[in-house]
């Protein structure tokens, strides 16, 4: 316990101290919210679909979530090609509490960038229509965090260059973000379009998300959580193995 706390702590400290990586981070989600929200939202309420800033804050705060705990992945590389990861291997410790460290780290840096994001998303103009809802949201928040780092220490435990590993995140990220429902609604869509929604995992996410701070869910609650719980174990346990299969 005491490793899975160090990494932990390793991981919030590097955060703490990327100012510039902090708000660089923050450019994307305010561009899609700004962007988006606001250009496509007297269409959005044309078409008789309500607020747009109000349907788009949750998939923003989830695509920041994922951007941030799959590209935590790239640490592993850089440890790697620094000695650090072979110090941390050599440790008196196994292999799945460093995994656990790292990922509980990383998914704690990729919920406090969501909770920023959320705010940001509150200054523009979102309002939350079941404030005491707020706590389910943020187990919805943890989760895909929790689920994303998994992938991206998976990933990062089979990359050995960091221009490889962002192009193979660019190849799977997009596409997770972009098939999601962050930006559409999921009703009337073309089947070959709703089974892709309904392929992705990050859609689950979006959804408990999006339905438990404004009451609009497209899958349901339960179907929401058990897939993310799923998921995240499934792929803590592949990170792990991987991790456990790595060499240095």
């Amino acid at each position: 316990m005491n490793a899975i706390y160090i990494l932990w702590l390793r991981q919030l400290k590097r955060y703490a101290r990327s100012r510039a990586r902090i708000v660089a981070s923050l450019g994307q989600p305010i561009l899609f919210l700004l962007a988006l929200g606001f250009g496509l939202g007297p269409t959005f309420a044309r078409a008789g679909r309500g607020d747009y800033v109000q349907f788009l804050a949750p998939g923003i705060i989830a695509m920041s979530i994922l951007f941030m705990a799959v590209f935590s992945g790239i640490e592993i590389i850089w440890d790697r090609q620094f000695g650090f990861l072979k110090e941390t291997l050599v440790a008196p410790v196994s292999r799945l509490e460093i995994v656990l460290g790292r990922t509980l780290g990383g998914a704690t840096v990729a919920l406090i960038q969501g909770l920023i994001v959320f705010i940001v998303c509150l200054a523009v103009g979102f309002r939350l229509p079941h404030p005491l809802l707020l706590p389910a949201g943020l187990a919805f928040m943890a989760l895909v965090a929790v689920m994303c780092t998994a992938a991206g220490t998976a990933l990062g435990s089979l990359m050995h260059d960091m221009q490889g590993f962002q192009l193979t995140m660019n190849l799977v990220v997009l596409p997770l973000f972009f098939f999601s429902s962050a930006l559409f609604p999921v009703a009337n869509l073309p089947e070959a379009m709703w089974l892709a929604v309904r392929l992705d995992p990050l859609s689950y996410g979006v959804d408990g998300l999006r339905g438990t701070i404004t009451g609009a869910f497209a899958f349901g609650a339960t179907t929401d959580f058990a897939v993310l719980v799923g998921l995240a174990a499934i792929l803590l346990t592949t990170g792990a193995y991987l991790f456990s299969r790595m060499e240095v």
